[in-house]
């Protein structure tokens, strides 16, 4: 059965469904990145208000800025925005439920100008962000906005139309301001430290070289909440539709798929208000850093600690390197010995249960994560996530040889050949840089780290370098597998 609004009252009792009149929601949110995690988190948060008989006022409507989101677009308007979200559980069971708090969905390449009204509409109270971590176009080593990208300096041409979410979003305050209106808060949920202040300073860099009165107006009057989300959520892949169907005879064009775990930690810091997101699970703080620092470099940096030692011995999935315990001791090394010690207190978090719950989650059968997605977009996520560690310790004097380890397991993968010579697909915006800086690692062995632009200043500290090269001699040497066991012994 096709899933749309007409179709919710036939469905099987194992699939929940809205019991809210979704004609009566209208949108108090506008969300660029309608992707997998987006629809498992916050959209799943609202839902829960929704059932609640809360939010009325606060639904979404979905805005997709890039080509490849056409799809999203087409799927939207045939399914009346719906969707099935399923929480696998290690056991093997489903908790399913339909998620209607999407409303509504605008692809801005068709019509730019609908998406800019419906920011600037006084009815829109804040604009949230899953754009990834380069969807910010700033440097992980300067932090500088980069104006000469292509994309952005045409929208900062007098009289372009928008087409980046920096042009839209800076078009709809501009009119806002016009209007007399107040802005409407920019609330980033992607995975990088410090979001609200890396938003506020791309979009107000982006509002300066296009207007400085403006750029002043969304600095001294807008808000920029920082928040800390957390939900595996792998691409929905064939099998999840299948299987969907299978088990409840739903025919779900791009259903989601996730783990049952979930956690939502927001900055209370809003120009207009918002949902009372703390009646459905989220945790309202005043700083968000503690728990920002545990995520990024307890669960992300260890993603990127599985991934590249992970596919280099041979795995393609996630749970099955998890559930080897070579791995799972690597893990739990690194975030004790060289995590931890960058961390500061988390207020309410037991970090060894954490850590521990993190191996539990990665080593779930049923999420089916792929290591491939993990070693993908290596260049903004490795800046981000696990060079801050190294960083700190090198400061401070702690030790720093397994995140090094993991840096040179980056760059042997990035060479594109694995250890039986097949080739290796590199998923990464700066691929064509860095695959041929790798090649040259066996006569260079620092090329990879000289690229300033990603590891800044780190190939001067001799300490790194001399810990990075012998890792990466062992890994060309021996080999990913018994390179962790040399570090483990």
């Amino acid at each position: 059965m096709k899933l749309n609004s007409h179709t919710l009252d036939d469905f099987i009792e194992d699939v929940a469904v809205p019991t809210y009149d979704r004609s009566d929601v209208t949108v108090g949110i506008v969300h660029f990145g309608v992707g997998g995690f987006h629809r498992a988190h916050q959209a799943m948060y609202l839902d829960r208000l929704l059932q609640q008989g809360e939010a009325q006022d606060w639904g979404i409507c979905g805005v997709g800025v890039l080509p490849g989101d056409r799809k999203m677009n087409d799927v939207m308007e045939a399914q009346n925005c719906l969707y099935t979200l399923a929480l696998r559980h290690s056991d093997g069971t489903w908790d399913t439920r339909v998620i209607g708090s999407i409303v509504e969905y605008l692809f801005a390449p068709d019509d730019a100008e609908a998406v800019i009204e419906k920011m600037a509409a006084e009815t829109t109270r804040i604009v949230s962000l899953t754009i990834t971590e380069g969807g910010y176009n700033f440097s992980a080593t300067t932090g500088e906005f980069d104006a000469d990208n292509p994309a952005v300096a045409a929208d900062l041409e007098d009289g372009s139309i928008p087409s980046t979410t920096f042009g839209l979003v800076t078009e709809a305050l501009a009119r806002r301001r016009n209007r007399g209106l107040k802005p409407f808060t920019v609330m980033s949920c992607d995975n990088i430290e410090g979001n609200g202040h890396i938003a506020q300073s791309t979009f107000t860099a982006f509002a300066r070289l296009k207007d400085p009165a403006l750029a002043e107006w969304i600095t001294t009057e807008g808000a920029f909440p920082n928040s800390m989300v957390d939900r595996i959520t792998p691409v929905t892949t064939p099998e999840v539709i299948e299987e969907l169907s299978e088990r409840y005879a739903i025919d779900d064009a791009w259903p989601v798929a996730g783990e049952p775990f979930t956690q939502w930690v927001l900055e209370d810091n809003f120009t207009l208000g918002r949902p009372r997101f703390e009646d459905v699970g989220v945790q309202i703080v005043d700083d968000v850093a503690p728990y920002e620092l545990m995520k990024l470099r307890l669960l992300n940096a260890s993603h990127q600690a599985l991934a590249y030692f992970g596919y280099l011995s041979g795995y393609r999935l996630v749970h099955e390197a998890a559930q080897d315990s070579l791995f799972a001791e690597f893990l739990l090394a690194y975030m004790d010995n060289e995590a931890t010690p960058t961390l500061r207190p988390v207020p309410g978090i037991d970090l060894d249960a954490y850590k521990k719950t993190l191996i539990e989650r990665f080593s779930n059968p049923e999420i089916r994560d792929t290591v491939a997605r993990l070693c993908a977009e290596s260049s903004d996520r490795i800046p981000k996530w696990l060079l801050p560690v190294i960083e700190k310790n090198l400061e401070s004097g702690g030790d720093i040889t397994l995140s090094v380890a993991v840096v040179a397991s980056w760059a042997r993968y990035a060479e594109g050949v694995d250890e039986q010579g097949q080739p290796i697909e590199i998923v990464d915006q700066l691929a064509d840089t860095l695959i041929p800086i790798a090649k040259t690692q066996h006569e260079d062995p620092t090329a990879f780290i000289a690229n300033r632009a990603v590891f800044g200043d780190l190939v001067d500290n001799e300490r790194f370098v001399d810990e990075y090269t012998a890792q990466l001699e062992s890994l060309h040497s021996r080999g990913a597998r018994a390179t962790l066991q040399a570090l483990r012994a």
